[in-house]
């Protein structure tokens, strides 16, 4: 047990790219006011269906609009990513986390050009992280997440919890600067994604044969520490 999980080899590739590409964008933006990264990279419905700028529904994922943006992504990547990477395998979690994120802009695009504006602009990795999340809830739904790294509570009342404070946030303040339709949108698609193709399922199971065989194991080093205290003579190779 670690109070903070391991960096995984595609957490961390996301992280550093994503962090590459925020210093790259936004110190221009606030030292000389260049806003073309996030006109062309950023998500507009508008440029989305009219233009065919079909890249932003990727693009979107690395963009943020500041320091405390990005660091609340990229810590709750690193929080709740690693158990799922170590799990599913790179090429799968990689897969998911775009799909969500993919997901997340589709609803987003979709939405928007309905009921709001379509020039709005859509920026951050909120999308593919609250997949993620709803992931880590359904899979681990017993786990223990610590609020302020203080107040446990399950991942699966977590999720809830986060979930309804998305959904009334966006029914109750339209127009605000949070994308709380991406958001939903990355929640919906694991949520579908994941019953859908029963990989969540396949995933507790491969879970409960880890745990099982790591229990295994420690129980062996137990048994043969006690070997060795029982027979302090013998020889051990």
């Amino acid at each position: 047990m670690s109070f903070f999980p391991p960096f995984t080899r595609m957490v961390k590739a996301l992280i550093i790219a994503t962090s590459a590409v925020f210093i790259v964008t936004y110190l221009p933006y606030r030292l000389f006011g260049w806003q073309a990264p996030f006109i062309y990279l950023g998500l507009q419905p508008y440029l989305v269906t009219h233009r065919l700028f079909l890249w932003q529904l990727v693009t979107y994922l690395f963009l943020h609009g500041g320091f405390f943006h990005i660091l609340f992504n990229m810590f709750a990547l690193w929080m709740f990513g690693p158990d799922l990477e170590q799990l599913w395998g790179e090429s799968e979690f990689l897969k998911f986390y775009f799909l969500c994120g993919v997901g997340a802009g589709v609803f987003d695009v979709a939405l928007t050009t309905l009921f709001a504006s379509p020039f709005s602009l859509t920026i951050g990795a909120s999308g593919a992280i609250y997949g993620l999340l709803l992931a880590f809830g359904v899979i681990f739904p017993d786990r223990p997440i610590f609020i302020w790294f203080i107040i446990p509570i399950k991942a699966k009342w977590f999720v809830l919890i986060i979930g309804a404070i998305e959904f009334f946030s966006e029914i109750s303040g339209p127009g605000s600067n949070i994308a709380h339709l991406a958001h939903l949108g990355g929640m919906l698609v694991a949520y579908f994604y994941l019953r859908g193709s029963g990989l969540s399922g396949r995933m507790q199971l491969r879970y409960e044969d880890w745990r099982r065989a790591w229990l295994r194991r420690k129980f062996e080093v137990y048994m043969r520490d006690h070997e060795r205290k029982d027979d302090p003579d013998r020889w051990i190779n």
